[in-house]
Parts: C-alpha cells; structure tokens; sequence
C-alpha cells in the first residue's frame, strides 16, 4: 500500500456516493487503486475500526447525518487526520445562526436577520423585520420546518408550536423574506473554487430540487465569483455548496446575496444542470490533498 490512503466513509449508498466510488475506480491508477477504503459506517466501532486510518491519510465523511459527520470528523482529527471537510466548517455550516454571524463578521451580504431566544422576542423580531418573514430551524437542511410567515396572528402561531418542539427549535432563527422571482442559485465549491453554479426554479417559494425544483446551468460573473470566493474563504471549508439570492437594493439595483452554506453537500442536481462529473473533481481534490500530507512531516511515502 502507498503513502497514504483515502478513506471514504458513508452510512448510504446515494447517487453521490455512488459517483464518488466509480470516480475513485475510473481514476486507475495503480497509486490510487492500492489506497482507497470505501466503507459503510453502519457497523462500524471507534477506535477499534478505524486502526487503519493514520495521521498522513484523508478521510472524505459522507454520512447522511451532520451529527454523524461532525462526530467521526472530530475523532478522525484527534488523530491527526485531515478530513473533507474540517469539523470547524461542518459546525459553522451545521448551525443557521453560526453562519448568518460568520458572514455579518466578515461583511458578506445576505438577507436581514434576527435571533431570539424566547416567545416575546420572536415576535417582536418578525416586526422588526416586517412581514413577511421566514422562520427557519437553526439546524436542517432540504428545506425542512420552514415557515414563511405573512401576519402576526400566524407569527403567534408559529412561535407557540416552535416553543414546544423542544431544545432544537428553543433559538428562533428568523430571515427577511427575499422575493426571488422563482429563482436562486446553488454554487458547488471545491477547494475555494466554484466548480458548478446552477439556477433552480420553482413555482413554490422553497427553490430546493429535494422539493421538485428544476435545476439548470447559470453562467457565473464577475460578481458572483467574488461573493463566492469570500463565503468559501470565511467558511474554509474544502467542500461546500452555497446557495445565493438575487436582491433588490435600497437604490433598486439587483445584488446577489448569501443565503446559506451547506458543508456536506449533495450534488446530484448540479451535475444533471451542468453535467460537469462533480464527483470525479472530488476525488481529485482529495487525491491532491493526500500527496500534499506526504510532504509533510512524519508522512513517509514508504511506509504502509
């Protein structure tokens, strides 16, 4: 065995696992063919499963979970291991209201928002706001659990409900309502890089293909790349999708807006738009990573 092994750990076979296993298989070369440990994680026990990850291996954690990401990565970077991504960038994506004040740090424009922790305040948020507002659970993803809320006496509502969900839903994390003309943008980023950037539409207000909108390929500008660049060099993640807004601005010009980061992304969508084979860039990127560790110290290309 080589240098270094690219391990690559799932709890399902999607469609993007599947195109990563047979892009790591196309590659064939002997190197890569000798240093791939594709797993299922299901039956899987740390330490004692895992003795054959070292310090100098890349770990790319594809588990559907975002706990179970953040849990193995964190373990698999006690160890010294690098991992795709690193568990900072799976937390501050993880966390709605982590990324809103990592982009307001960092001057990266997004929809207005607000926080608050109890009743009263929710309510008093969306007012601030000015209806409508979208109410969204600080953790989630595929659209889930969120609510678009138009008036006060739904705001109420809504807010009770929350209230009794339990401690997930105890932070109301709630946004301005952007009126996106049944459009917005997915970016695929590897590496800091935009590798596909594709528009999905829908007649619903929730433009997410896991909810039937349908993607096609956006040609990317000189604005967009720059708004890109510095979410992906904030978030520091290796690989990420973002998903970006048009806004109309207070001197009625349209600017592009973050509206979220998703750190273990599926990509399915952006290659049928684009057909650009993401999983094969992927495994790229990590194989480059993983001759990267062998210059470091302590990464002997000799040893197995």
């Amino acid at each position: 065995m080589g240098a270094g092994t690219l391990h690559i750990f799932y709890s399902r076979l999607r469609v993007e696992e599947k195109a990563l296993l047979k892009a790591a298989e196309s590659l064939g070369t002997e190197f890569l063919e000798a240093s791939v440990d594709f797993r299922d994680v299901g039956d899987l026990v740390w330490p004692d499963d895992f003795e054959n990850v070292a310090p100098h291996d890349v770990v790319l954690c594809r588990c559907v979970s975002q706990t179970q990401n953040v849990a193995l990565t964190q373990l698999l970077e006690s160890r010294g291991v690098r991992v795709i991504n690193p568990s900072r960038a799976l937390l501050l994506c993880g966390d709605k209201i982590a990324t809103a004040a990592l982009l307001d740090k960092d001057n990266i424009p997004q929809p207005a928002w607000r926080v608050a922790t109890f009743s009263e305040g929710a309510v008093k948020a969306a007012e601030s706001l000015g209806y409508p507002v979208v109410f969204k659970p600080a953790v989630g993803s595929w659209g889930r659990l969120l609510a678009k809320i138009s008036d006060r006496e739904a705001c109420e509502a809504i807010v009770e409900h929350k209230a009794h969900m339990g401690p997930a839903h105890s932070v109301f994390f709630i946004q301005e309502y952007v009126e996106k003309r049944g459009f917005d943008l997915r970016a695929v980023m590897i590496g800091g890089k935009t590798v596909t950037l594709m528009k999905r539409s829908s007649e619903h207000w929730i433009t997410n293909t896991a909810r039937g909108a349908k993607p096609e390929l956006y040609p990317m500008n000189e604005e967009l790349e720059n708004l890109l660049n510095r979410t992906a060099k904030a978030i520091g993640g290796d690989f990420l999708a973002v998903d970006v807004f048009k806004l109309e601005n207070a001197k009625m010009e349209n600017t592009w807006v973050i509206n979220e980061v998703n750190g273990q992304p599926e990509f399915h969508g952006s290659v049928a738009a684009t057909g650009i084979d993401v999983g094969k860039l992927m495994v790229e990127y990590a194989v480059k990573l993983l001759d990267s560790r062998k210059q470091e110290p302590g990464g002997d290309a000799t040893s197995c």
